[in-house]
C-alpha cells in the first residue's frame, strides 16, 4: 500500500544513505571554545581497553561516517555541550572506509560500518574493544539488538541505525496490493514490462542476495551451486536493466529514468520527501516494499578504531548518540529505524507505524543480516564481477 508522507511541509529531511555521496568530503565545524579539564589516553593501539569515564572527553572528535547521516543539530549540540570540534568526512561504502582505515593516513575517532564490516574489521584488529562502563546509555538499547552475529557480545560495536534492502518503485507501472516480489527484477515474464527501467545495486553481497533470496536460498550461502544459480540468474536479468547502480538509485527513480529500483529503504523515503513541494506529493507516486520473498536487514554501528586518537571523547559521542532524546532526532532525520527503545516516545508516530520502516515480526521472520563468509567472500566478488560481465 501506498506510504503516507511524514508530515510534509513540517520537516525538511535530508537524505541519508547507506550508499551515498562523494568518498572523502571533509567539513570542519565550528566548536565552542574548548574548556574544563580532560583525560588524555592512549589510543588501544594494542587491542586493549582504554578506560574512559563518563562525560570524559580528550580531544576534538573526527568522525568518519556516510554522507548526511546524522542531524547537523545534533553535532552542533555535542559541540556546544563538550567543548570541542568535530570533523566529519565522509565516504561511500563500508569498502572504502575499511581501505582509509587500514591504511592509517587518518586517525578517525569513531567509525559507522555496516554489520558484516564490524566482523572484518575485529578479526583484522582495527576496531577497539569499548569500555561499556562509559556508555551508560547502551540500556537504552531495544533487547532484541543484545546479541547479533556480527558482534555477538558487543565487545567492539554499537547500533547506530537499521533498515531494509528492497525496491522503489512507480505506483503506475507496479501494483502493490498484494506486496511486491522479486519477480519485478529477476522474472523474464514479469519484468519484460519494465526493461531499461530497472536498477540494481553495485554491490556483491546486496545483489547477489537478492536473486539468491528471489531462488529461496540465504543470502549468506557458501553452497557454490546456488551461488552460480544465482550468478546465471543476475547475467540474464543485465539485459533488462538500466545499470548497476548504488549512489543514485533513488534519484534515478523519482526522475523517472527507472521505474523499479533496489536499494535501501531509508535513500527513498529521503527521496520522496526530497521530490515533494507544497503542491505534490511524491508519495502518490512512488513506494517502497520488502519483497514477498525476504530481504536483507542491516545495522549500521558506531566503532572506535584502534588508532583513535581521542578514544575517551569518541566514547562520550557514542553515549550522546544513544540518548533518547538523541537517538529520536536521528531517526526523525534519515527515516532509519532506531535501535534505542527508549527513542519511541520521541519518534514521529507517523514513523513508527510505518512497516516500511519497522517490520511486523512476520516480514522481520524473511529478513538476514548480511554475515562475513569468511574465505567464500571472494566467490560472491567473482560471481559478481562474471554476472555485469
Amino acid at each position: 500500500m501506498k506510504r503516507l508522507l511524514v508530515l510534509i511541509g513540517v520537516l525538511a529531511l535530508v537524505a541519508a544513505a547507506c550508499s551515498s555521496s562523494s568518498d572523502d568530503e571533509t567539513t570542519t565545524t565550528v566548536a565552542a571554545a574548548a574548556g574544563g579539564e580532560t583525560t588524555t589516553t592512549a589510543a588501544a593501539a594494542d587491542g586493549e581497553m582504554v578506560v574512559c569515564a563518563v562525560d570524559e572527553v580528550d580531544g576534538d572528535l573526527s568522525l568518519y561516517n556516510w554522507s548526511e547521516y546524522i542531524e547537523p543539530e545534533l553535532v552542533t549540540d555535542f559541540e556546544a555541550a563538550y567543548g570541542v570540534t568535530v570533523t566529519e568526512t565522509f565516504y561511500d561504502s563500508n569498502e572504502a572506509m575499511l581501505a582509509q582505515v587500514e591504511a592509517g593516513g587518518a586517525n578517525y575517532d569513531v567509525i559507522v560500518p555496516s554489520d558484516y564490516m564490524v566482523t572484518i574489521m575485529s578479526e583484522e584488529g582495527l576496531v577497539q574493544p569499548l569500555s561499556k562502563d562509559a556508555v551508560p546509555n547502551l540500556a537504552n538499547l531495544d533487547p532484541q539488538f543484545d546479541t547479533v552475529p556480527y558482534d555477538p557480545s558487543g565487545e567492539f560495536s554499537v547500533p547506530y541505525q537499521w533498515g531494509t534492502t528492497g525496491i522503489g518503485f512507480s505506483y503506475d507501472e507496479v501494483d502493490d496490493a498484494e506486496g511486491v516480489s522479486w519477480a519485478v527484477i529477476f522474472d523474464p515474464e514479469t519484468s519484460t514490462a519494465y526493461a531499461g527501467q530497472i536498477s540494481l545495486l553495485n554491490d556483491p553481497r546486496e545483489t547477489m542476495g537478492a536473486a539468491l533470496k528471489y531462488l529461496g536460498y540465504s543470502v549468506n550461502t557458501t553452497d557454490q551451486a546456488q551461488l552460480d544459480e544465482a550468478t546465471a540468474l543476475v547475467s540474464e536479468t543485465k539485459e533488462r536493466l538500466a545499470t548497476f547502480d548504488s549512489d543514485a538509485f533513488e534519484d534515478l527513480l523519482v526522475e523517472g529514468q527507472t521505474v523499479v529500483a533496489h536499494g535501501y529503504s531509508g535513500d527513498f523515503f529521503s527521496a520522496f520527501d526530497d521530490a515533494s513541494t507544497d503542491d505534490y506529493d511524491a508519495y502518490e507516486d512512488f513506494g517502497y516494499a520488502i519483497p514477498l520473498e525476504g530481504g536483507v536487514k542491516w545495522v549500521d554501528t558506531m566503532a572506535i578504531p584502534t588508532t583513535a586518537e581521542h578514544p575517551c571523547t569518541a566514547h562520550t559521542f557514542i553515549n550522546f548518540i544513544l540518548d533518547a532524546e538523541n537517538g529520536a532526532a536521528l531517526t526523525n532525520f534519515n527515516y532509519y529505524a532506531s535501535p534505542n527503545a527508549a527513542s519511541a516516545e520521541f519518534i514521529i508516530p507517523e514513523i513508527l507505524e510505518d512497516e516500511t520502516i519497522y517490520p511486523s515480526d512476520e516480514v522481520l521472520a524473511n529478513l538476514e543480516f548480511l554475515e562475513d563468509t569468511g574465505d567464500f567472500e571472494i566467490n560472491y566478488t567473482d560471481a559478481f564481477a562474471a554476472a555485469k560481465g
